[in-house]
């Protein structure tokens, strides 16, 4: 279902904070089966000044944290219900493939579907995408605790 949950709703569901909140916006989010995100990819991102000079680059890493904190705002309500006692961990990641670099002024659509969910946990399929090739791509697991 189509949406337009800001950064508000997103930093009530995730604990990362600025630097390192990945993601600025949900447009798409259909309960217990897929969420969509984005991530506008600016200069002014820290991690470029030395990741590459002359030639930045989003490093891979961060390409899966993007996808992984927008996976986390469907799992924190999926999981959570909105409790603020628990925390969401990340516990695996399986099949992570880079396939194109991301550069200053790319626009990654970030996408996740739901694979599995049960005992607290889930299990998503997630990838980025670039004017619609796809960046990094990876299986992700996460536990409430």
């Amino acid at each position: 279902m189509d949406c337009n949950y800001d950064i508000h709703y997103i930093l009530k569901r995730v604990p990362h904070r600025y630097p390192f909140i990945m993601v600025d916006r949900i447009i798409s989010y259909t309960s217990s089966k897929s969420i969509t995100g984005v991530k506008n990819v600016s200069i002014n991102e820290p991690f470029f000044q030395g990741h590459f000079p002359g030639r930045p680059i989003m490093p891979g890493v961060l390409i899966i944290e993007a996808i992984a904190q927008t996976g986390a705002v469907m799992a924190y309500d999926e999981l959570n219900g909105m409790q603020t006692d628990k925390f969401l961990y990340l516990t695996s990641m399986d099949k992570v493939r880079f396939r194109k670099p991301v550069i200053p002024g790319d626009q990654l659509i970030l996408e996740l579907k739901v694979m599995h969910i049960r005992k607290g946990a889930i299990k998503m399929k997630g990838k980025a995408l670039v004017d619609d090739k796809i960046a990094a791509e990876a299986e992700l697991m996460a536990i409430l605790s």
